[in-house]
């Protein structure tokens, strides 16, 4: 058939636009006159060692209008082979990943209508990676579909799987061709909730907290089932169904060696470029643990550092090459010769030692400074535990007061009575007292020395905080009692040597809520529930579903993995946090106090008495004093999530009904209410998510939460915890007291009384490797306000205010530049003249380029 203008040239010119297209003119001369042709691009992935979809990968679309009758679902086309495609023009990037294109046509007829979703099968051996398909029909329409998925073979996974397009619909605007299938694969996602998980099953299903323990192991490896019980609530985790152990039947048992492919649902998986890059940081942080490790085999000496200098020597910028062959030398004798090769290759590409923290950087003794202690409660790594005192003194919740009197701290308000202080909003409280105590007799064994503290401060005319005093409680023999001791600032002698002693005891309670608390409870436990959920109850074609995709990237398998060595009888927080064996009941404890809606910024620092109402604002609150580097920067990123948030959810829902009338965010909202966080079910704060009001406070509270709080208080870890004074994990002295034979000791020698109250060599390294690994950034992070992909939605208007919201956060990055620049916001940088990036979203890169660099908020919790 001659070429000629009209459908015709239409037809061939948009399929020209492919790049690498194949001869159209060939294609269009086979085209029967009887059936319509649909053009049809698929883009695979090839990672190294990979060969593809091999020639048995099949394709058949679903018309999204035309119904068959016999199966209440979209007509299907023919079958078409990948193999019998021509083969478009590839790419290579950097990392070695190929991507192969195949470019088809599919036969349909007349009254196929638009095709709405596609079927791929897999009748090959291996799996692939289906990165994208794009279909040309008729003139100009362009159907995209973002997969981004591995194809297993199908004798593994014994169905088919079913792709949609990138345009959003509500259910009750499904496509009658595809209601039936939209239903099915949400079906296909629950599972039966039997048997154990394999590696190409895409179920998501729930399940308790009984993997921690490894009763197999021995008793000391025993511990409490969290999830299902009043003793111990917690949010579910992703069901394994891993059998159970030996030695109790109701703990899952655990994988006999070490398993880094604890089971995760394929398309919650790292990236091969991720995989690899989390291997090779936890091997070059191992090393940096193993190498000091082993030097000190070789050495005469304590278990813990003799001198700050010595702590000093675990960081460096440069490379020791004498240091590097005799730590080889001296390995000689104490392990095989091929391990030693493979250590002296390590060393050979990496630097022995730990990168300079920020925190000693400039002045290697600023960690003492009591402003730099006080700044760090407003822009460290733990900075959403400080509250307003409301009350004084202070009083537990079991009605116990504390032994701060007022003349341990009046004269130190710059001519204030205490309770003109408190009436001006001057007086704050660090409080790690009441979820403590009820712990500490069982902490306090072993050579661990944990008290509950208070610690009070002052809020300046310039915004600095000043320490007044310091309470540290231990239980009493006697009940509605406590041992109780009151330490107060001093800047020489031996008052200001014991105040040292109890701020270290702070930092210790500090770093310890911090990693259970705010990093893993508040972050990673509480969201696994709504991934699961998302997943089971939403269709990737929702709205909904596709606005918080990219935030749940990662999060699945970074679970998992930590459940496998991290927070796990034995693992890697029991050995280096006091709370040691009892670290996940206390996790547990404090689940019981946890509020869905505080995880707003906004509802939080209400609560805390750091900001008030004000519907001039924002966000709807102005900040108690403005110099709250964290406050500061969080109200300015939530009003744009919430702004975005806003756009989009109106966009789709028009009024209250469409929202009451979703029964797919109904489920999803039931499920996560009732299952995911079902110990929580009867408590009456929820979001009833009737109005589109509450979509909009649960959303915008949820892309916070995984994206900017958990940047704040996750990058900045290695700036601040990796050097361990300023941060210990745990002391192993409790402070002397006059008269005994320890506060001799103490007299004699501060320092070294100091150094040997911090956790031992082996801790305080491992705590160094295990911040380094979760501080970096990887290279394949999205950060806030940058698109996954440019195809990730088939909605201009959507797209438009996706780019509202990327310009926001530009002007939010500017006003950060221009805060920190203030000399007047002391808080900004103070004494150890850090400035505060965590919550810098950094838009204008493609991912944070990886490594350690404390600014870059991820989409997602994702390391």
């Amino acid at each position: 058939m001659p070429r000629q203008g009209g459908l015709c040239s239409s037809i061939i010119d948009c399929l020209n636009s492919f790049q690498g297209s194949i001869n159209v003119h060939d294609v269009y001369s086979s085209r029967h006159p009887k059936q319509n042709i649909i053009y049809g691009e698929i883009i695979i992935q090839l990672y190294p060692g990979q060969s593809g979809p091999g020639k048995a990968a099949s394709v058949q679309l679903y018309s999204s209008s035309e119904i068959d009758l016999d199966t209440r679902i979209g007509k299907l086309s023919q079958k078409i082979y990948l193999k019998n495609g021509k083969i478009g023009k590839g790419m290579h990037n950097e990392n070695g990943v190929k991507t192969k294109r195949y470019i088809l046509e599919c036969s349909v007829e007349p009254d196929f209508g638009s095709p709405g979703a596609f079927l791929i099968k897999n009748e090959d051996k291996h799996k692939f990676f289906l990165q994208s398909v794009s279909l040309r029909v008729c003139y100009d329409q362009i159907i995209h579909f973002e997969c981004n998925s591995w194809i297993h073979p199908i004798n593994l996974t014994k169905k088919d799987r079913i792709f949609f397009p990138n345009t959003c619909y509500l259910p009750n605007q499904t496509p009658d061709g595809l209601v039936e299938l939209r239903k099915e694969e949400l079906i296909r996602l629950r599972g039966d909730g039997t048997g154990e998980r394999k590696e190409w099953d895409r179920i998501y299903d729930y399940d308790y907290y009984n993997d921690l323990g490894n009763p197999d192991k021995g008793l000391e490896y025993i511990r409490p089932i969290l999830g299902g019980s009043q003793s111990y609530p917690y949010p579910l985790r992703l069901r394994t169904g891993r059998p159970s152990s030996n030695h109790d039947f109701r703990t899952e048992s655990r994988p006999e060696s070490f398993n880094i492919d604890i089971y995760a649902p394929p398309d919650e998986r790292f990236s091969p470029k991720k995989l690899s890059e989390l291997i090779s940081n936890v091997i070059q942080a191992a090393m940096r643990l193993v190498i000091p490790e082993a030097k000190a085999m070789f050495k005469e000496g304590s278990s813990h550092f003799e001198s700050f200098n010595e702590i000093a020597q675990l960081f460096t910028s440069t490379r020791d090459q004498g240091e590097e062959e005799s730590v080889v030398k001296n390995l000689k004798q104490a392990v095989p010769d091929d391990l030693r090769k493979k250590i002296k290759q390590v060393i050979k590409k990496n630097p022995v030692k730990f990168p300079l923290p920020e925190i000693i950087a400039g002045n290697k003794f600023v960690w003492m400074d009591d402003d730099e202690f006080g700044r760090q409660m407003l822009s460290g790594i733990n900075p959403t535990v400080i509250q307003c005192l409301q009350r004084f003194p202070p009083k537990s919740s079991k009605g116990v007061k504390s032994s701060i009197k007022q003349s341990d701290i009046e004269h130190k308000l710059d001519s204030r009575t205490v309770q003109e202080a408190m009436n001006q909003g001057r007086i704050f409280i660090l409080d790690h007292h009441d979820y403590l105590m009820p712990f500490l007799s069982r902490i306090n064994t072993e050579g661990i020395c944990a008290y509950a503290s208070r610690t009070l401060l002052f809020l300046r005319s310039d915004a600095t905080l000043k320490p007044l005093a310091i309470e540290l409680s231990l239980p009493s023999s006697i009940p509605h009692k406590e041992i109780n001791r009151v330490f107060c600032p001093a800047t020489n002698g031996t008052e200001a040597a014991l105040w040292q002693l109890a701020k270290a005891h702070v930092l210790a309670n500090d770093t310890v809520h911090h990693q259970l608390i705010n990093h893993w409870l508040k972050t990673h436990a509480v969201i696994e529930p709504f991934i699961i959920a998302t997943r089971r109850q939403l269709s990737v074609m929702h709205p909904i579903h596709r606005l918080l995709h990219p935030h749940f990237k990662d999060t699945i398998q970074v679970n998992a993995l930590a459940r496998s060595m991290v927070i796990n009888a034995g693992g890697i927080l029991e050995k280096m946090l006091f709370s040691g064996p009892i670290s996940m009941e206390l996790s547990s404890a404090l689940y019981k106090k946890w509020r869905f809606h505080e995880l707003s910024l906004p509802e939080d620092l209400i609560k805390r008495g750091m900001a008030i109402y004000n519907e001039n604002r924002p966000a709807g609150v102005q900040l108690l004093f403005e110099d709250y580097p964290y406050g500061a920067d969080g109200l300015d990123i939530w009003t744009a999530i919430e702004n975005w948030v806003t756009e989009f959810c109106s966009y789709f829902y028009k009024d209250d009904a469409s929202v009451s009338s979703d029964h797919e965010i109904q489920n999803w909202w039931s499920e996560i209410r009732n299952v995911g966080h079902g110990d929580k079910r009867n408590e009456t704060w929820w979001y009833s998510l009737t109005t589109l009001r509450d979509v909009k406070q649960v959303l915008t509270t949820l892309i916070w939460t995984v994206s900017a709080f958990h940047a704040a208080v996750n990058f900045g870890q290695y700036v601040y915890a990796s050097y361990p004074p300023n941060r210990p994990t745990s002391c192993r002295k409790f402070i002397p007291i006059e008269g005994t034979r320890e506060f001799a000791e103490f007299l004699r020698d501060p320092d070294k009384f100091y150094l040997n109250m911090l956790p031992k060599r082996s801790e305080m390294t491992l705590s160094i490797a295990l911040v380094e690994v979760l501080s970096r950034y990887m290279s394949d992070d999205v950060n806030l306000g940058q698109e996954l992909s440019p195809k990730w939605i088939d909605d201009q208007r959507i797209h438009q205010s996706f780019k509202k919201f990327a310009a926001e956060l530009q002007e939010v990055e500017n006003k950060i530049r221009k805060r920190n620049r203030d000399p007047n916001l002391k808080n900004r940088q103070g004494p150890a003249k850090i400035e505060y990036e965590l919550l810098y979203p950094g838009t204008s890169n493609m991912g944070s380029q990886g490594g350690i660099t404390g600014r870059g908020i991820p989409n997602s919790i994702s390391i």
